[in-house]
């Protein structure tokens, strides 16, 4: 705009004229270079002001520099943060060892899960090893009037919510359809349409705001949700209309075999500026920093001021679901960097260095986990084998001749098998 106003006020010689013209080339020349500077100094100020400027939301300072909200370390030393330590003040060596405990069984459920999709107990899994401590310490923000909706992953908030891991694994046998009631531990049934969710937990989220509830609404999703259309709707929703909704990002760097930096050309967090709400990026890895932050979210949600977006920065150490190869697209380096930044590890070390606990703390939570696995294990294989021809019913109410003809078809390809084995 400056170049263009200077240009355009230039004074105008007479073509016919050689010092006019030459006037004219002094005159030109001269403006541009003035006007070169001034764009040069407009634009090295604009840069410095950004590099100053801070913006503060909801008690969140963040800088133009994507920050990173961590209280351990992964060599578990506990870090001071202005910010965010005060909701974490009240916790206790009590406190800690049950969030390590947590960690430890989810980690253990979700491995044995794995192993029975693997014998061909189950038709498939995905598993959540590595986001142990943003799962579970955001699930232990919650309070129990709070709502979740879950992607197909937060096995970790599912046990915080209360809910049995046997239903989760109903779930994945086919044997049910979610296998509990989601107004019983207000933690919805598994979404695994990418992203619908999110619209879900707005819509609930400003019935709430209309109830006039003292509770709040969490939408728990990954890094490839994020570039769905739903998302962003969701957030203009709950923005428009002030939902009490936190969105819960877990940004284990891979949608698929796609990675972040396919996704964005900003870090994700970022995104809710552009829909006037606060975002803020936390240590995925790192379960106290995950419990504070979610805690602010949801007193913030609660509070009357809005949605917010948490980008838990964290990794996926497996495949997207056992039907995945990661060998293929990502390298052994890669995981072996994310491996020391353990989010179990992270806490006993903690634990240890501060004398929260004994060995003879973690020996009962090895037999503990123990026991877990056996029994997922055997009440697994204990259940009966999914009806093959359940996925026809219930389609339409009073039936439909494309279903029956699919249904005839599905019938005669599961007695080919039978006639190939001698009638078996």
């Amino acid at each position: 705009m400056t170049v263009e106003s200077t240009a355009a006020h230039a004074p105008r010689r007479s073509a016919g004229s050689n010092a006019g013209a030459t006037g004219t080339k002094r005159t030109t020349s001269t403006t541009a270079k003035k006007a070169a500077t001034a764009k040069k100094a407009t634009t090295k100020k604009a840069a410095t002001a950004k590099k100053a400027t801070t913006k503060k939301a909801g008690g969140v300072v963040k800088s133009a520099e994507p920050g990173l909200v961590q209280l351990l370390t992964p060599e578990g030393e506990r870090v001071k943060n202005a910010e965010f330590d005060q909701y974490v003040e009240g916790i206790t060596a009590e406190d800690l060892r049950g969030l390590y405990r947590d960690m430890v069984l989810t980690r253990r459920f979700d491995a044995e899960a794995t192993a029975l999709q693997r014998q061909g107990e189950l038709g498939l899994w995905a598993s959540l090893l590595g986001q142990e401590a943003a799962q579970i310490g955001s699930g232990r923000a919650l309070r129990d009037d709070d709502y979740v909706f879950p992607t197909y992953r937060e096995h970790g908030v599912a046990w915080c919510r209360g809910v049995d891991p046997i239903n989760l694994l109903g779930m994945f046998r086919g044997v049910n359809n979610g296998g509990w009631d989601p107004n019983g531990n207000n933690f919805h049934l598994y979404t695994i349409v990418i992203g619908s969710q999110t619209l879900h937990a707005t819509g609930y989220a400003m019935g709430v705001a209309k109830d006039g509830a003292d509770s709040a609404v969490v939408a728990y999703f990954g890094d490839g949700a994020s570039s769905q259309g739903d998302v962003a709707e969701a957030f203009t929703f709950s923005a428009v209309y002030n939902a009490p909704v936190v969105f819960f990002c877990q940004n284990n760097q891979w949608a698929i075999s796609e990675p972040t930096e396919r996704q964005s050309r900003v870090p994700l967090y970022q995104r809710a500026q552009g829909f006037g709400f606060p975002g803020v990026r936390v240590d995925g890895n790192d379960v106290l920093a995950s419990l504070a932050v979610t805690r602010w979210a949801l007193e913030r949600a609660r509070g009357g001021e809005g949605p917010t977006l948490i980008e838990a920065f964290t990794y996926r150490m497996g495949a997207h679901t056992t039907s995945d190869d990661p060998t293929r697209y990502r390298h052994d380096d890669e995981r072996a960097a994310w491996e020391a930044k353990d989010p179990i590890l992270r806490l006993r070390r903690y634990l240890e260095s501060a004398n929260h606990a004994d060995e003879g703390f973690f020996a009962e939570l090895e037999t503990e986990s123990e026991t877990l696995g056996k029994r997922v294990r055997e009440v697994v294989r204990a259940m009966p084998d999914p009806d093959h021809f359940a996925i026809f019913e219930n389609v339409y109410a009073d039936g439909h001749a494309l279903v029956d003809e699919e249904r005839a078809q599905f019938a005669a390809y599961q007695a080919s098998f039978a006639d190939a084995d001698g009638g078996k």
